[in-house]
């Protein structure tokens, strides 16, 4: 899972896995295959080196 905050700041853990699209209108806005839409701060390039540096971690430690 990555960290990630909403527009008021607060923090919160999303699966990575269950990410089906992220876009930038300008709010960068985060859908889920389940159909749950997020709006967070953080922009679409961010969240990409996120992530990546999570799976990297992982398969470190395999």
């Amino acid at each position: 899972m990555i960290m990630v905050k909403r527009l008021n700041g607060e923090s919160f853990a999303i699966n990575e896995n269950l990410i089906e699209t992220i876009e930038e209108r300008p709010d960068t806005v985060i859908t889920l295959t389940n159909g749950n839409k997020y709006i967070v701060k953080e922009k679409i390039v961010d969240i990409i080196q996120k992530i990546k540096e999570f799976k990297e971690d992982i398969l470190k430690k395999l």
